[in-house]
Parts: C-alpha cells; sequence; structure tokens
C-alpha cells in the first residue's frame, strides 16, 4: 500500500518553510514517489532576522531565549504542515509521519565535542498537527564520529543513481552540496552505496542572499540581476577561494557561522561596488562548485542540480562555463521539483526511521557506520 509522509525544512538561507507531501507507493523503494502537494511557509520577519543571526554565530541571550525559540520554530513548522494538508485536502489521519528538519542554529562537528544544533520541538509539531514526527535526524551521525551532514545523498542515490553514467546532484541552498553517483551496479546494492559520496562545497546562495539584502533591501537576488550588473574582482576572488576550508578534504560541511557577510568584509580593500561584489560572490559559487567536482569525480557526465540556486540563470550559466562537457540540468529534467527535494528527502528519512533503516551514508558523513536517524515524537 502507498503511504504519505511530509517533509519540512528551513535550510541554511531561512527565506521559508519548504512542506513536501510525498507519496510512497512502495514501502521498500523510493523510486516511483510522487509529490502531492508543496508549500512554503514565511517566516515572520523578526523570527527570521533572529534565526539568521544565531546562525551566523550570534549570540543566544539566554536558556529562555533558546526555549522560546525552539517552540516559534516548532509553530512555524506545524503551522507549514497544516497549511500544506489544507492545500492538498488530505486529513492528518492519513499521513504516517512528518520527518522535521528544523531550524539549525549552530553546526560543530569537529573538536572535542562536537554537535549540532536544530530547533523546532518535535512535540509541538506533533501536537498541533496529531501527526507522528520524526526529527533530530543530524545528531546521531554526530554521535557516531560523523559532520551529521550531507544527509541528503542516500535519497540522492535512490532516485537518480544511473549505471550508465557518472552523475552529481548539486544542491544549491544556502550552502552548495554535492552527491556523486559513481556508474555501475545499482543504487539499492551494498558496493554502489559505499561509492556514494557527498560533501558540502562552500557558499551557493547564502552569500549572495545576505549581500544583496544589505545593499538592496530584497532577500534574494531575484533573477541573478543584481550579479549580473557588476564585473568580477580578480583579486577579491582570489583573497575569497584562498580560505582554507576550500581546500580540506572530504567528509566536510558548513553553513552561516563560516560564511557570512563579516566573513566578506574582513576580504574587502574598501571602495568595491556593491554589484562587482555580488557577482563576485556568484563567481565564487561557481569557481567552487566546479573545482570540487574536477577534484573529486572529474568523469562526471551530467550535474542534476536542485535548490533556490536553480532559479538564478547567472549561477547555473556560470557552473556550466566551468564545466565543459558536463551537462548541467534541473532536477526537473528528472521529475523533480528543484524547490522541493530537499523537504521530500526529510520525508523520505522519516519513512527511513519509522522502518528502523539507516538513513546516513558513513563515506559520506565520516561516521563510524550506518545509523537509524532521528527521534519519534508519536501523534
Amino acid at each position: 500500500m502507498s503511504q504519505l509522509f511530509i517533509g519540512l525544512i528551513s535550510g541554511t538561507s531561512a527565506d521559508g518553510i519548504d512542506a513536501a507531501l510525498v507519496e510512497f507507493p512502495d514501502p521498500g523503494h523510493a523510486r516511483g514517489l510522487r509529490l502531492r502537494a508543496a508549500h512554503v511557509q514565511p517566516w515572520s520577519p523578526a523570527l527570521r532576522e533572529r534565526l539568521v543571526a544565531l546562525g551566523q554565530g550570534g549570540a543566544m541571550e539566554s536558556l529562555d531565549e533558546l526555549g522560546r525559540l525552539d517552540v516559534q520554530v516548532a509553530q512555524a513548522f506545524a503551522a507549514a504542515a497544516r497549511a500544506l494538508l489544507e492545500q492538498a485536502g488530505v486529513a492528518p489521519s492519513q499521513v504516517a509521519a512528518i520527518g522535521s528538519h528544523g531550524q539549525t542554529v549552530r553546526h560543530r562537528p569537529s573538536g572535542e565535542a562536537p554537535f549540532t544544533m536544530q530547533i523546532g520541538d518535535g512535540s509541538v509539531v506533533a501536537e498541533r498537527t496529531g501527526i507522528a514526527t520524526v526529527c533530530d535526524f543530524r545528531r546521531r551521525d554526530v554521535a557516531a564520529g560523523g559532520q551529521g551532514a550531507p544527509l541528503v545523498p542516500a535519497f540522492h542515490a535512490a532516485l537518480l543513481h544511473d549505471a550508465g553514467e557518472d552523475r552529481a546532484v548539486l544542491n544549491l541552498g544556502g550552502i552548495g552540496n554535492y552527491t556523486l553517483l559513481p556508474r555501475g551496479g545499482h543504487a539499492a546494492s551494498a558496493g554502489a552505496e559505499l561509492a556514494v559520496r557527498g560533501f558540502d562545497t562552500g557558499p551557493a546562495n547564502a552569500l549572495l542572499d545576505a549581500w544583496c539584502h544589505r545593499h538592496t533591501g530584497q532577500v534574494f537576488d531575484a533573477g541573478g540581476g543584481f550579479a549580473a550588473s557588476g564585473t568580477v574582482d580578480a583579486a577579491l576572488l582570489e583573497r575569497l577561494l584562498d580560505d582554507p576550508w576550500f581546500a580540506l578534504p572530504p567528509p566536510k560541511s558548513t553553513g552561516r557561522e563560516q560564511f557570512h557577510l563579516e566573513w566578506v568584509q574582513a576580504r574587502l580593500r574598501g571602495g568595491e561596488a556593491p554589484a562587482d561584489v555580488q557577482a563576485t560572490l556568484l563567481e565564487l559559487s561557481a569557481a567552487t562548485i566546479a573545482d570540487a567536482l574536477r577534484a573529486h569525480q572529474p568523469g562526471t557526465a551530467r550535474l542534476v542540480a536542485c535548490g533556490g540556486g536553480v532559479r538564478n540563470p547567472p549561477l547555473m550559466r556560470r557552473i556550466a562555463d566551468r564545466l565543459p562537457g558536463v551537462a548541467v540540468e534541473s532536477s526537473a529534467a528528472h521529475g523533480l521539483d528543484p524547490d522541493f527535494v530537499e523537504a521530500m528527502a526529510f520525508a523520505w528519512l522519516a519513512r527511513e526511521c519509522l522502518a528502523g533503516r539507516p538513513g546516513n551514508l558513513p563515506a559520506v558523513t565520516g561516521a563510524r557506520g550506518p545509523r537509524v536517524l532521528g527521534v519519534v515524537h508519536p501523534a
């Protein structure tokens, strides 16, 4: 029998809560799934501003503030799920579970006491929706020595692996991250899973959005027009690329706490035109994305892109220009709405958790082994 799951995520950009209602026709496989409905729930401006500040390394005022934000984020996630169900005409009783990513406010997977923190209390989501809610997907992987990210490669492998060509799946969210899918075998076989790799590449949209907001008041550079109006500053680009993080080998992950406007500001010499900085930040994203693919899977024939950056033609064009011989295309060419692939992935992760199946790929995250991810809050 087919099952319905909801996936909820607000990514690094915190530009809204993506909600996806996913139908899985087969309890053991992902292929053949269908996106039944999708919805984007906007954040209240004040809450978004606070979440972005925390994600960039801002200090928490108190434990009381953390507690309030945990509940406020959960309330917003629950509202997104309810709006999605109303739009789809589906009753909560028809949904097996919600997979709720929550909002990352700190990600420190290295050091003496590695941790990752996503807020959005799953108990509140379950209580307000009447649907079992799975959350806290990343912490078990970090506890097992992994990066806790990226988690979507297992989902990408289940849907987009092809035995005839080397593929890469690129998520262009606030941070760019790859899933590398080498040809041969079958994605469901142990050998192919071990060959799947994934890692963050650095900023994709996060810096572009933040710089655009500072200088235009718009939360993102619609269509890439602001960047297209500027000229790449080669010297600034070199200074940006010189950050040691880009030279780190996988597994690796990052976020706003590493790449934020203060990081950009420290590399400016003064007097740069805002549009030129925007153009340079776009080139930084394209360069690091292309360099990473050439370094780690040079035989890639096809790059399948998803996430908000797909809607930025200059960014997609520069990635393609830097990867001659690689077919660069949207996940829409494979029947997957690029705006909701990650939300669909967390619906899948919730299903895997309830089935007692691992959701991580140790070769991707660096964890000591496969782990069932997520904490279940019953309806």
